[in-house]
């Protein structure tokens, strides 16, 4: 599990005192030149941040400054000028918008959303390949099934075939590839597997391959209070193991982390119906290897319902998989609310679509979402030490 860090704010105070400390010690002039410097420190705090965000043992630092909270966005950017009217409103008690803390729930998508979404597919795509055609400890032992739907994502990395059948299958695949698992044996493999690099990028593994803007929005709503929920179609134990991986840059209890699903026994049960088996003191869960639900579409809408028995006031997506989400925000009958969806149009900083992106944009005009541009909206995207390699020059000075 991650090792939750001090925010930089506690880390400034600190700073300041040791300052104060100099300054009566060595007198008025050191004095000076110290808060210059630390005040030049200040400043670049929060490309520090950034910057420490993508590496290891620097998780959980806090990217919200009290005085720009969404630093990382451009000034025109239209989330950060209505999400800070929004926060502002609802969280004022003598604002007609003014929302109980209780009731101030947030979901998000994550690929896409939260994290890089394809490179060259989704995390948990590319890990179903690695587990059943790379890794030497199971791939001798994979069945055809399992086989022939990795082969599946490969031909869709390499030639762009769409198989309408494959978010299923894949769903299927993964819970018999890691079934007898425990959970935290599960959680162990997706940490080493976070830890491999991105194909498309210098400077980043996959499980620090975090939006940076979009982690410092995550940690303003809680700084206020929102109760911020993860949903997302890939398996929520999948999920899990990325969330509480040392390289996560966002802190959240795992209940928060929902996803699709699969079975889960006791590892002495067999074949037994639940019904029909009582789990023992000396034993634990494991993956069961029959898969259950996708999360997607209008399936969010209902484990939202399930397990946070609460209808969210903010959503956050960035395909028509979220469209669901996002309405089931929109439509809160007691709160404002207000959803968002992100258009991947950064070909220079990200592997964007432009194709995609315009089509995002249209589809928010026509359904009352506001629209993120990647492109414009965010000064940066996983940090100064992260190069997109397949950017084109012409791109890479545009966004210069």
């Amino acid at each position: 599990m991650k090792n939750h860090k001090k925010s930089l704010a506690s880390a400034w105070h600190v700073i300041a005192v040791v300052a104060f400390a100099l300054c009566a010690a060595i007198g008025l002039g050191a004095c000076t030149q110290t808060q210059q410097s630390a005040s030049s420190a200040e400043s670049s705090s929060q490309a520090a941040a950034s910057e420490a965000s993508t590496k290891e043992g620097s998780t959980n630092l806090s990217l919200v400054q009290d005085d720009d909270p969404l630093s990382l966005w451009n000034e025109g950017a239209p989330l950060k000028k209505e999400l800070i009217a929004y926060v502002k409103a609802v969280t004022d008690k003598s604002s007609p918008d003014f929302i109980p803390v209780e009731d101030r729930v947030a979901t998000f998508d994550v690929d896409g959303t939260l994290l890089n979404e394809t490179d060259p597919n989704y995390f948990d795509y590319t890990l179903l390949v690695h587990r059943v055609l790379e890794d030497p400890d199971y791939k001798d032992k994979a069945s055809d099934f399992e086989k022939a739907t990795a082969n599946k994502i490969v031909d869709q990395n390499t030639n762009g075939t769409k198989y309408e059948e494959l978010p299923i299958e894949h769903g299927q695949a993964v819970a018999s590839a890691f079934k007898g698992m425990t959970v935290d044996e599960f959680y162990d493999y997706v940490h080493k597997f976070a830890e491999t690099d991105m194909p498309s990028y210098t400077g980043l593994k996959r499980g620090a391959s975090f939006y940076l803007p979009m982690v410092q929005v995550v940690q303003y709503l809680q700084a206020n209070d929102f109760d911020v929920y993860m949903m997302s179609g890939t398996d929520r134990l999948i999920m899990r193991g990325v969330f509480s991986s040392d390289l996560c840059p966002i802190d959240l209890p795992l209940n928060h982390i929902l996803g699709s699903d699969e079975t889960l026994v006791g590892s002495n049960q067999g074949d037994k119906d639940g019904l029909d088996y009582t789990f023992t003191k000396d034993e634990k869960l494991v993956l069961g290897g029959t898969f259950l639900m996708k999360t997607l579409k209008e399936n969010k809408c209902y484990i939202i319902q399930r397990e946070v028995a609460k209808q969210p006031v903010l959503s956050f997506g960035n395909s028509s998989g979220d469209f669901a989400m996002d309405n089931y925000a929109l439509s809160n009958p007691t709160y404002k609310s207000a959803a968002f969806q992100l258009c991947c149009d950064d070909l220079a900083r990200e592997n964007g679509n432009t194709e995609k992106a315009e089509k995002m944009r249209d589809e928010c005009k026509e359904y009352g979402y506001t629209a993120v541009s990647m492109k414009d909206d965010w000064k940066t995207i996983y940090g100064d030490s992260v190069t997109y390699k397949g950017a084109a020059k012409d791109d890479v000075a545009q966004a210069a």
